[in-house]
């Protein structure tokens, strides 16, 4: 009881420092529709804190407010018909958004592979993997967390699915309460951030940005922001090993199969001993040696394929293109031309846009020089010379097929690469003892799977194979059968025959039908989202609200540091209180008209946002991750010692949000290098 009054005083507290600047600084008796959308803005938060449906909430406030709107400014018995006609269209305009049909293919996706069976043996083999790591349980939940998000952008799956697992697995182990607590709830939100995260969706769907630039842009600052967390628990596992002691011996070994028993008798390094037992050891068959070798020698051949394709790419040799026929092409249509019309395909000057700065005498200064032996200089308005450059062309042909291409030599970057790669396998194979090499076997089976899924779903958007409607759609497809295989094999290994089909068929029944509920509830929610943000903010247009913020803020005189970050401390503070769909669909639309006046780019305001988020699952008191995580956790563990363990993690997300806007290209250098 003590803690539920705690948290209403803290709720009340953020609504009274809401209320109260409104009911004193409102001028009652002088009331404009500006400050008619003020109220309304402020309203909504209050509300949606009380505790009311946050669609819903958005929506009648904006249907109110429309109507005071209407019957202010025309005939107040068209009012109803013009907000009737506004509700229709903006409602309307969220049906036609085709960015929105990735949200249910992918949380559809989620759901089924959070009940392929495979995080748990996921989870297994990463601790045994690092077992002498510092906090290796702790270590290995992160890892897990950061993996199953690239399979999934639920939140609330991965904290309850991990708080099965590493929860009591850690406590089990000794580790305190708060590391634990901290780790399982921290590595759950990486979702938010790591593609395919469904706030990038819904970001690029409010903001206009695409989402394939978004999920480019939030691929290193997630695995940046999982690194800090891996970090934080190996430097504190060194400085305070009683908060997390290292596992016994007993629970690091792994129950070796028969052929590997008796290989183990002849020496511990298993790739030599299966080499030697290709040419024939007693008890063991030539059949399974040679597979076993084989799946052995995988690291090696994966090495060996990147690097074939690595040397491919940087020794294929430069074709120029044959444009003998286009430039003659372009010089008779120069000479038709006159020149005063010679430039209407370029772009129109920049004075007509109002965004570029005026080009500098003699040229634009953002074009390249042209080549030398080019004739750009005749396109661009020197005819002239026109006719001079078919004759040269026809004296001197010269094509590239003539030429023969010869290749380049690898560049010195690559044989470093190289070298490091064969020093790497070198120490693996040599340290590669036969519980090592189950070890693998365990991480193979679990994560290979679960590793194609995820490179045919982010590698089709990142490369542009596919859309994220489309890379959704095979993620679903994906899900469906890694779902139906897991259990297959499961019930295989307990139950051979037919009767395995007939189990695998009933209880996958079950999981498609859990999952699509599950996806259309969720899905529904974003959806009625949309309706409800539209809504509202085509009210605070209406009403001029957007234009009084604009005023103030550009009346600040801030520069672009100072705008980001006040944006950013606002939204960190928002993140309190609200959640962030709530934050996206109410409060992006304010900040987004605002960038272009600060000249900041949306899709690195939005990895900023995106990181700045992760807060409202970490913050409390309406940190939904501890409350999933109360859900599943021992019944010794309070509220409060979650709470505790999460803000060590929310302040390495703030040093993340720092290292991110100090080296913006932590964000914006793949989508830099791929799509621009």
């Amino acid at each position: 009881m003590i803690k539920m009054r705690k948290e209403l005083w803290f709720g009340f507290t953020i609504m009274a420092m809401i209320a109260l600047p409104v009911l004193f600084l409102t001028p009652w008796t002088s009331m404009t529709n500006g400050h008619l959308g003020l109220l309304m803005l402020a309203l909504v938060v209050v509300a949606i804190m009380l505790g009311f449906p946050t669609a819903f909430t958005l929506m009648g406030m904006g249907v109110l407010f429309a109507w005071f709107f209407y019957r202010s400014t025309s005939n107040p018995d068209m009012a109803i018909d013009h907000v009737l006609n506004l509700m229709v269209q903006r409602a309307y305009g969220v049906m036609s958004n085709d960015v929105l049909i990735a949200v249910p293919l992918f949380v559809f996706m989620g759901y089924l592979v959070e009940r392929a069976a495979l995080i748990e043996k996921l989870f297994k083999s990463l601790h045994l993997a690092m077992a002498r790591v510092p906090g290796s349980l702790a270590v290995a939940t992160i890892v897990t967390c950061a993996i199953f998000a690239t399979a999934t952008g639920i939140v609330g799956a991965v904290v309850t699915l991990m708080g099965l697992l590493a929860m009591p697995a850690m406590l089990k182990a000794g580790y305190k309460t708060e590391i634990a607590a901290g780790a399982v709830t921290a590595g759950g939100c990486l979702g938010i951030l790591i593609p395919p995260s469904v706030l990038l969706i819904v970001y690029g769907a409010t903001a206009g940005v695409s989402v394939v630039q978004l999920y480019a842009g939030a691929f290193f600052p997630g695995i940046m922001l999982a690194g800090l967390y891996v970090g934080y628990v190996i430097i504190m596992a060194l400085i305070k090993p009683d908060w997390m002691p290292a596992l016994p011996e007993s629970e690091r070994r792994v129950e070796l199969p028969a052929y590997a028993q008796t290989l183990a008798g002849r020496g511990r390094n298993a790739l030599l001993g299966l080499a030697g037992a290709l040419r024939g050891v007693p008890g063991v068959a030539k059949s399974t040696a040679a597979g076993q070798f084989i799946v052995a020698l995988l690291p090696a051949l994966a090495v060996a394929a990147v690097l074939a394709l690595t040397y491919s790419a940087v020794t294929a040799p430069l074709k120029d293109a044959d444009t003998t026929g286009l430039v003659e092409t372009g010089n008779i249509a120069s000479a038709d031309v006159p020149a005063e019309s010679a430039g209407g395909l370029q772009e129109p000057p920049p004075e007509s846009t109002g965004l570029q700065e005026p080009p500098p005498a003699g040229g634009t200064g953002l074009q390249e020089p042209p080549a030398e032996g080019t004739d750009k200089p005749a396109a661009a308005g020197s005819t002239a010379a026109a006719p001079a450059e078919p004759e040269k062309a026809a004296a001197e042909p010269v094509t590239a097929a003539e030429q023969p291409a010869e290749p380049r030599p690898a560049p010195a970057w690559f044989w470093g690469m190289l070298g490091g790669a064969v020093l790497l396998l070198a120490v693996l194979y040599a340290l590669w003892t036969w519980q090592r090499f189950e070890v693998f076997k365990m991480l193979l089976s679990s994560f290979f799977p679960l590793a194609v899924l995820i490179l045919a779903v982010l590698g089709s958007i990142v490369f542009g194979l596919a859309t994220p409607t489309e890379a959704a759609a095979v993620g679903a497809f994906g899900g469906f059968l890694l779902a139906g295989a897991y259990r297959f094999v499961a019930h295989y290994r307990g139950n051979p025959g037919i009767a395995a089909v007939g189990s695998t068929t009933r209880e996958l029944g079950v999981i498609i039908k859990e999952s699509s509920f599950l996806t259309a509830k969720t899905s529904a929610m974003v959806c009625w989202l949309f309706v409800g943000s539209a809504i509202f903010s085509a009210a605070f247009a209406l009403l001029g609200g957007q234009e009084i913020i604009e005023k103030w803020v550009l009346s600040l005189g801030l520069t672009p540091i100072q705008f980001l970050i006040l944006a950013q401390l606002i939204i960190f503070i928002l993140g309190w209180p609200l959640e962030w769909t709530e934050i996206i669909v109410i409060f992006m639309p304010i900040f987004i008209p605002l960038l272009p006046k600060f000249g900041i780019d949306p899709l690195f305001f939005g990895l900023l946002v995106a990181l700045n988020l992760q807060t409202a699952f970490l913050s409390p008191p309406v940190a939904m991750a501890a409350f999933y995580l109360k859900g599943v956790a021992p019944p010794h563990v309070t509220l409060n010692q979650i709470f505790l363990g999460m803000i060590p993690f929310m302040g390495i997300q703030i040093i993340a949000l720092i290292l991110l806007y100090m080296f913006p290209g932590i964000g914006m250098w793949l989508p830099e290098v791929l799509y621009r």
